[in-house]
């Protein structure tokens, strides 16, 4: 069945995989391992009262006495060499049982509560408190207590002394239960701690690798708005991150329909699959959004033939579907959890940076074409009509010359008319040329641009600036179109006597206003419906986010006036 990566999932086959492993890692723990020391100093030490008791009792004792106490050395000396290990099976209970079951019959064999082997009781009671917890250890408390007192009441002679001499050794093995119960109780919530920090840790570790690899990703995905280039840079960012056999991207085809294959890895896909040419996990990632893997394709199909497991995922753009990415693989359950989020994380900004590079070849021909309108608008209104003249002129002399009338004069009207045509033309030719740069900055340009409006049409012009920051080169080369826009406006329709130009810049706001004294114009109107005009001013100031307000006034002139909003908008200049 197909999975979606998502926190809020049905836990995964590996999720349960994972906690049987920790299951058993628990079980294969042993239990009594961070109490070694403290077992190994008490098992000294009863060891050594009790070789010190026999000692001093042995002329009074029988050999009974001797063999346990050496039986009981010798046990102890090898639990000292090999300690004790328990762990969380049948056979470390019963040699917890069988060490208990020793020291009960040394102890009921060399005198009950009276025997000098006594003390050895204590170590076998810690070890069951410190492997099995307080209800193992006071049940193993208690038996013991049972196992030496009942057989001591049934001798003759048993008096009160002897009672009371056997609640003292209960409660005080009982009591050593309790205590041993509670160390382990301590001792496990500080390791289940440790063990949930561990896991935290790990987890938290999980995350870091995780976020750095998306990083990396969003490092490495194309700065460039070149879509081939974004495309190749896109697979081979796919291919570092992922093992597969067979990798295809897919774009989706707005005119037609359809997806386009354009990228691909492994097995050679068709050129183009229609929509209802899809397998149907590509399918269900369509519809449901989301990423799709499938670990086990036996009972459908895949993209490519051989591949027994996928994971397919959109490409989502500007709450839309730009593409799709299809990885599979010939062997099943080949892609983990992990390849899942780290290609959820991934499909995203791969997703912005195709549409990007798409959006960016549509506006290029966009772009293209409006220059062009442009230029030859250009060419229309400056050199067309001079053009035109110069022909009526030409037209005018023929005439005159089959009359007989005398040309020098005309002639010589002429030749300074063709130098103005050349004029115009190299003036437009410099226009058309002229850009922002990063060694040319907006400033520079509308300096010398507004001198050759200055010298070939008498306007008096002003420039003012402020600030010494710039913008980013893309918004500045469109506040220079909108600014060479309404300059030459005022230069050929106002009719004008003065232009005054202001430029203020703080690396992230900008204000260009572009103010005349001419003929102005009614509100509402753009100028002629063929010529770029304040149309076109507004669809470049929108392009970098920025506005354009125009006020005029007929007969009392007009004021462009393009602001881009940044950080520092309250200083910008009213």
């Amino acid at each position: 069945m197909a999975a979606a990566a998502s926190p809020s999932a049905t836990p995964s086959p590996s999720d349960h995989a994972a906690r049987r492993d920790d299951a058993g890692a628990a079980r294969r723990r042993d239990q009594v391992a961070t109490f070694r020391p403290a077992i190994f100093g008490i098992r000294v030490g009863t060891t050594a009262v009790s070789v010190a008791l026999s000692a001093s009792t042995v002329h009074d004792s029988s050999s009974t006495v001797v063999i346990w106490c050496a039986a009981l050395v010798t046990y102890n000396v090898f639990r000292i060499i090999r300690p004790l290990r328990v762990y969380d099976d049948t056979s470390s209970l019963l040699r917890v049982v069988a060490e208990v079951g020793i020291h009960v019959l040394a102890v009921v064999a060399t005198g009950y509560w009276d025997s000098p082997l006594v003390f050895s009781l204590l170590t076998a009671i810690m070890v069951a408190g410190f492997a099995r917890g307080f209800g193992f250890a006071v049940r193993i408390g208690a038996v013991s207590a049972l196992a030496v007192a009942i057989p001591d009441m049934t001798r003759t002679g048993y008096g009160l002394d002897d009672f009371r001499t056997s609640i003292q050794w209960t409660s005080e093995l009982l009591l050593v239960a309790l205590i041993a119960g509670y160390a382990r109780r301590v001792t496990g919530e500080a390791d289940r701690q440790h063990s949930l920090a561990l896991d935290r840790l790990g987890r938290l570790s999980d995350a870091n690798a995780l976020l750095f690899s998306l990083h990396r990703v969003a490092q490495s995905l194309p700065a460039s708005l070149d879509l081939d280039e974004v495309l190749d840079s896109t697979m081979q960012r796919v291919h570092d991150l992922f093992r597969f056999e067979n990798a295809v991207l897919l774009l989706h085809d707005d005119s037609g329909g359809g997806w386009e294959v354009v990228r691909w890895h492994g097995v050679r896909p068709p050129d183009r699959v229609d929509d209802w040419e899809l397998p149907r996990p590509i399918r269900s990632a369509l519809l449901e959004h989301r990423l799709v893997n499938v670990p086990d394709l036996a009972d459908q199909a895949g993209l490519l033939p051989g591949s027994r497991s996928g994971m397919y995922a959109i490409l989502p753009a500007r709450e839309s579907i730009v593409g799709m990415l299809v990885l599979e693989d010939e062997e099943p359950r080949h892609f983990t959890d992990r390849d899942v989020e780290l290609l959820t994380g991934f499909v995203e900004p791969a997703g912005l940076a195709v549409d990007n590079a798409r959006w960016f070849a549509r506006l290029r021909t966009v772009g293209a074409d409006e220059e062009r309108t442009r230029i030859a608008r250009d060419l229309h209104d400056r050199i067309g009509q001079s053009l035109a003249y110069l022909a009526f002129e030409l037209d005018r002399m023929v005439k005159a010359d089959q009359n007989g009338e005398s040309l020098g004069e005309a002639l010589e009207k002429l030749r300074q008319d063709v130098r103005a045509v050349i004029g115009e033309v190299r003036e437009t030719l410099y226009d058309l040329r002229t850009d922002v740069s990063e060694s040319r900055d907006v400033i520079s340009i509308l300096g010398a641009f507004l001198e050759r409006v200055r010298e070939r049409s008498g306007l008096e012009v002003g420039l003012e600036s402020e600030g010494d920051r710039r913008l980013p080169l893309l918004q500045e080369r469109e506040f220079w179109r909108v600014a060479q826009e309404a300059i030459t406006n005022v230069e050929r329709h106002a009719e004008a006597t003065r232009m005054d130009v202001h430029w203020w810049c703080d690396g992230t706001s900008a204000v260009l206003q572009v103010s005349d004294d001419g003929r102005g114009f009614a509100p509402g109107v753009n100028g002629r419906p063929d010529s770029y005009g304040i149309l076109g001013m507004r669809e470049r100031a929108a392009s970098i986010g920025a506005t354009l307000d125009i006020d005029s006034v007929e007969g009392k002139g007009a004021t462009v006036r393009c602001l881009l909003l940044g950080d520092s908008l309250t200083r910008a200049p009213s």
